[in-house]
């Protein structure tokens, strides 16, 4: 009985690779079918995401509008998408647009150049954001205005100008790329978090709206993107739960991560993603159940960081 088995175990396994290998193919090539031909609009293409984004759409056979703020990035993105293309494959030459969201005037006008040239947009992502830190009382008003007209005002005003293109063709999803800080605020970041928090809120009431008209509307919240060559230190247990808790939610999720979750999220048309290791998402129930444990740990993070002695 005892040889059987271990003549077995190997089949066992190679069976269950081979199921795994199966699915991958199978659910790669369902991705690939969900975009094919679509229209997909990404913003600020040239951050680290939106280029993940673009070679997953891109490779998938999607005609994508690349948005940035720098033109020159967007050729380097253009080049670098049309050198590893497949000739097997059926892919489509991206369309470059000069997008800056924090410039709420020129969104129009950016979304009547793309409807002119497709007649309508399947899929808009909006990837991009804008990030300040510091104590609330040094930061400008005009730098917390700026941070919401890229972060909230900027996202809205071009999902607001693509919107009935998408009613009025019963079809359509938006994916708002968050942050863990839509969730719930982190000290000396006021203004991005508040930006988070509502545009967070304004998605969340706009998919009540939309759909009866068959329009998804999908939120992606990382902790948040981290750059390509940072990587986590190990967790240390001796340190304060405040260093403890913000090693857990600084260190955010790879950029190509975050793509394959947002194609994912396309495909299977999710309504909320979070993406985080499990200390943040604790933080995010601990928040909502227990708050004065919450405030507590974080404002003993706060007097830490700012070296002020307890008072008594």
């Amino acid at each position: 009985m005892g040889v059987m088995a271990m003549l077995l175990l190997p089949l066992l396994l190679l069976g269950i690779s081979g199921l795994l290998f199966i699915y991958q193919e199978v659910s790669r090539l369902w991705s690939k079918s969900a975009v094919q031909n679509k229209v997909v609009v990404i913003t600020d293409a040239i951050s680290g995401l939106g280029k993940e984004c673009a070679r997953v759409f891109h490779t998938g056979g999607a005609r994508l509008v690349l948005c940035g703020k720098n033109w020159e990035g967007l050729e380097n993105l253009y080049d670098a998408l049309i050198s590893v293309a497949d000739p097997g494959k059926q892919t489509f030459t991206p369309k470059l647009v000069l997008l800056d969201l924090s410039d709420i005037s020129c969104v129009p006008d950016v979304a009547k150049e793309v409807l002119d040239c497709y007649g309508c947009v399947d899929i808009l992502i909006n990837n991009a954001s804008m990030k300040v830190k510091g104590p609330a009382h040094k930061i400008s008003l005009e730098l917390d205005k700026k941070i919401m007209d890229a972060n909230y005002f900027g996202p809205i005003t071009l999902t607001k100008a693509l919107l009935p293109n998408m009613i009025s063709r019963r079809t359509g999803q938006i994916v708002l790329v968050n942050n863990i800080q839509g969730k719930f605020g982190i000290p000396f970041r006021t203004a991005y978090a508040a930006s988070k928090h509502a545009a967070l809120g304004f998605f969340d009431c706009l998919r009540a709206e939309v759909e009866e008209y068959d329009v998804v509307i999908s939120t992606v919240s990382p902790t948040f993107v981290r750059s390509y060559h940072v990587y986590p230190e190990q967790g240390n247990w001796e340190a304060s739960i405040w260093k403890f808790f913000f090693r857990k939610l600084t260190y955010g999720v790879h950029p190509v991560e975050v793509a394959e979750e947002v194609m994912r999220t396309v495909r299977r048309k999710k309504q909320e993603v979070f993406m985080a290791n499990p200390i943040p998402k604790a933080a995010v129930y601990v928040r909502t159940f227990f708050p004065e444990f919450f405030f507590a740990v974080v404002a003993c993070g706060v007097k830490e960081k700012l070296n002020v002695p307890e008072e008594g």
